[in-house]
């Protein structure tokens, strides 16, 4: 089978995914009682949730802007901002950490340093995943849903010692890695733990981790400040947004429940199995939602309210891809007249 007949392949199965999935989460919801739920919802949070979506996204460009500083990669935080944008747009098709590609793209065509860029992603989406799991294990320790499905008190202790131990090891890896004393030793072991996979994914899974590597004499202040900026923003997409998006739906729980829903959403978002995370983003919300008693029309509505803060960063994306392109344009076209009056004879010959 040919590349693109792979490719195709991929992409038809991800949308029987993403279609199976939409499929069940509306065989379990009432339309009666959804149709109600949009009734009592509060519109005035959307515009807010709009707002803070532009926000999230500008202060993630600003970081990326420091990481590829530190690479040697000027880039204008505007230009960032729209490459993320247009990113969010092709998400729409290509799911997960596909997406991102599009995202390398504009930014190698923007500085010439395409292994610079590439490591730059590669820190930045490692340094965000490993935070964003802390602080969802933190958050799944201070609610502990396990108290509202299991009776039985001898038993409840479990997920807060699991959830405190991958927080610990989470952490562990990424100070251990991200170290200039310890981060070639750590390779050494990984590599060494890799060697019952495949060849192909233990040269892939070392490949990622040289490339994060080359950040492990920054310094310490440099991870801290990074580190600082994703914590802001996770504050304000996962908990600020989901927040306002439970209540447009009229839900109310805690916005620790809110924050641990945020990261599952996410880590399952960077998974390839569906298109702009469809399906997954809905069937999580509601069933874990139910836990707290939320009914399924209002999660589903909650769902739909988050979804539309990424139509309306895709829409963005999309007028900054029309004006890139629209400049692409007219840039070769007068290239071509440049290269035409370079042409000895040319103005004799359109004379005669």
């Amino acid at each position: 089978m040919t590349t693109r007949g792979r490719q195709l392949v991929k992409l038809f199965a991800r949308i029987l995914v993403t279609t199976a999935l939409l499929v069940w989460v509306f065989m379990q919801v009432d339309l009666g009682e959804f149709r109600q739920t949009v009734k009592m919802a509060r519109w005035e949070f959307l515009i807010a949730i709009w707002g803070l979506t532009i926000v999230l996204f500008w202060i993630r460009s600003y970081k990326m802007q420091l990481i590829l500083k530190r690479q040697g990669c000027n880039v204008g935080c505007a230009t960032i901002f729209g490459a993320t944008t247009v990113t969010c747009l092709y998400s729409m098709v290509i799911p997960g950490m596909l997406s991102t590609g599009v995202k390398w793209y504009i930014l190698k065509r923007s500085t010439g340093k395409g292994s610079n860029v590439f490591s730059s992603m590669l820190y930045n989406q490692f340094l965000t995943v490993s935070l964003m799991m802390v602080l969802g294990f933190a958050a799944l320790i201070a609610t502990n849903p396990t108290s509202l499905l299991i009776a039985d008190t001898g038993n409840q202790w479990v997920l807060p010692v699991v959830c405190g131990v991958s927080l610990t090891s989470v952490l562990l890896f990424a100070l251990l890695i991200l170290s200039k004393s310890t981060g070639g030793k750590m390779l050494e072991i990984i590599g060494f733990l890799l060697r019952p996979l495949p060849s192909r994914v233990r040269q892939k899974s070392r490949e990622i981790l040289e490339q994060i590597a080359v950040f492990q004499t920054v310094g310490w202040r440099f991870h801290l400040t990074v580190a600082l900026i994703t914590m802001i923003g996770t504050l304000i997409g996962g908990v600020a947004t989901y927040v306002l998006a439970a209540k447009s739906a009229n839900i109310t729980v805690s916005a620790f429940v809110l924050l641990w829903l945020c990261v599952v959403i996410y880590a399952l978002g960077r998974l390839p199995i569906s298109v702009a995370n469809l399906g997954i983003r809905e069937s999580m919300l509601i069933s874990l939602l139910s836990i707290y008693g939320v009914g399924k029309p209002a999660a589903l509505l909650m769902s739909m309210v988050l979804f539309s803060a990424l139509i309306f960063m895709a829409g963005i994306g999309a007028i900054f891809q029309l004006r890139w392109a629209s400049a692409a344009a007219t840039s070769n076209s007068v290239r071509q007249q440049d290269k035409s009056k370079e042409i000895p004879g040319h103005d004799l010959q359109r004379e005669f």
